[in-house]
């Protein structure tokens, strides 16, 4: 034993001299290792009688465990100097900002639609809202399109092979047009003397086409105003100031063409002025100046009589316009989008590059509420 004890000496002292963790593992291995020279005497035991293995094995283990925790407290040691160095040597700005995480982004349409809301609120519009899936009668009968118009063709339009109770014919709405049909219904009702209305009806509407510029599934936006003596002139300035609102120019120019939809009389098509900017067209200016033209952008007109009798209204005492447009083109048009159908194709990096903060979306009511 006094051999292992002069060993043990050894150690101990290289053990509180090592400076590092690598000096420290080898002080470890030359001890404790499978062939260090504590392992090496355990093993010997077995080759001793019983009477010399009981009092040597005590006396073995004990060095070992000596020698076990002389290691384990200078690992602590070195481990605690080489972390207060390397604390000692590092800063951290906590006034910096944190790392911002992964957020959504609000889709085009979802934005769009926000903004013609916020727009026609100022101007004194509700919000209304109707099924998108309809019956003919509302969809198209109502609307002043009897059985062979040409929108009621199986190539335009979703039908169910099912019929509602009063024997409709089923189908995905073409636009949000009956929206208007069932608020003009509800105000005769509750008030058949007839009230002033102004709407817009939101919301997706469905067709059977698909390009570029069109989808079967795309969003569209109608707007409705019904009071006495009402003109083009009245249309005419709200599609003006919506329009001056929504893409943010004092310059923009309509031209209303005379047109035909069954559900208004007189129709007009309405067209935007536009001005070519680096091989772009830009909407604002006059469409008739050299570099200029004009851009067709939705359809209008004043409610035909027709429609205001089937809603139950006296068309001698009430009077109205009406106009819809895409919203999906409204966002092409306004942040330079080129193909309708990346709307819904739902790739993340188109949505990131076109999509909106949800904490940070623009509004433009400042400004809208003071020409209206």
């Amino acid at each position: 034993m006094t051999e292992m004890n002069a060993q043990k000496d050894a150690a101990l002292a290289a053990i509180a001299a090592a400076e590092t963790l690598d000096a420290l593992e080898e002080q470890r291995v030359a001890a404790l290792g499978k062939k260090g020279w504590v392992s090496l005497a355990l093993k010997t035991l077995g080759q001793i009688s019983p009477d010399e293995r009981q009092q040597a094995a005590p006396a073995i283990q004990a060095i070992r465990a000596e020698v076990s925790d002389a290691l384990a407290a200078k690992k602590d040691a070195l481990e605690s100097a080489a972390l207060d160095a390397q604390l000692s040597g590092e800063t951290l700005d906590l006034t910096l900002p944190a790392p911002q995480a992964p957020r959504g982004t609000v889709h085009p349409v979802s934005q769009v639609m926000d903004e013609l809301a916020e727009i026609f609120a100022d101007l004194g519009f509700a919000v209304a809202t109707g099924p998108e899936i309809e019956d003919d009668w509302h969809n198209f009968t109502a609307l002043n399109m009897d059985e062979s118009h040409p929108a009621r063709a199986m190539h335009d339009t979703f039908y169910f092979p099912d019929r509602d109770a009063e024997g409709h014919q089923m189908l995905l709405r073409t636009h949000t047009s009956p929206v208007q049909i069932r608020t003009k219904k509800e105000v005769a009702k509750a008030n058949p003397g007839g009230a002033p209305i102004r709407i817009i009806a939101p919301g997706r509407v469905y067709r059977s086409d698909s390009d570029a510029t069109h989808t079967p599934m795309f969003h569209q936006i109608e707007g409705l105003v019904i009071d006495r003596d009402i003109h083009l002139g009245h249309l005419k300035w709200t599609l003006e100031t919506f329009l001056k609102a929504f893409f943010e120019r004092e310059d923009i120019v309509l031209r209303l063409r005379p047109s035909y939809f069954p559900f208004t009389e007189p129709s007009v098509e309405v067209d935007v002025g536009f001005e070519v900017v680096k091989g772009k067209r830009v909407l604002g200016g006059s469409g008739d100046a050299p570099g200029h033209g004009w851009m067709e952008l939705l359809g209008s007109g004043v409610v035909n009589r027709r429609v205001i009798e089937f809603a139950g209204l006296d068309p001698d005492q009430w009077q109205g316009f009406a106009f819809g447009v895409g919203v999906d083109r409204l966002a092409m048009l306004k942040y330079g989008m080129d193909d309708l159908r990346a709307f819904f194709d739902g790739d993340v990096r188109w949505l990131q590059h076109y999509g909106f903060s949800p904490f940070d979306q623009p509004t433009l009511s400042a400004g809208v509420g003071a020409k209206a």
